[in-house]
């Protein structure tokens, strides 16, 4: 009788399966997943872009500024003095040394705000810096 009531057991305990390796696996994966993952970055506003034949992607843009037709300059969705670009380049940059600057203009925007912004990321030791168009 004792033999009977121990073999039953032998066979309960083989039909579970233990998910508990799996589902570490899984949250394993999932966290890589999410830290590797690359985050779409905004400057704030919509501006239209003007149309080059030539533009290529920036795969590692991560210091993204926008710069409307009325001259506003704009980075992480806020509005940015002029005189305070330079302090908000450095300081992306430090957080991504390997970032570069892609300076998103309205077509419509002048050159002047433009060439300062740009001239505001050399000064803050950032050289490459790219503008933001669209394809025709």
């Amino acid at each position: 009788m004792r033999r009977g009531f121990s073999n039953l057991n032998a066979e309960s305990e083989e039909g579970e399966i233990d998910i508990t390796p799996m589902l570490d696996v899984v949250f394993i994966m999932l966290i890589f997943f999410i830290v590797t993952a690359s985050f779409v970055k905004e400057s704030g506003i919509e501006v239209n872009r003007p149309d080059a034949s030539t533009s290529a992607a920036k795969p590692r843009a991560n210091i993204l500024i926008a710069i409307n037709e009325q001259g506003e300059v704009w980075i992480n969705k806020r509005k940015v003095e002029e005189s305070q670009v330079r302090a908000n380049i450095e300081r992306l940059h430090a957080e991504n040394p390997q970032g570069t600057v892609v300076v998103q203009a309205d077509e419509e925007a002048k050159t002047k705000t433009l060439v300062a912004v740009m001239d505001a990321a050399r000064q803050a030791g950032v050289y490459d810096v790219s503008l933001a168009t669209e394809e025709p």
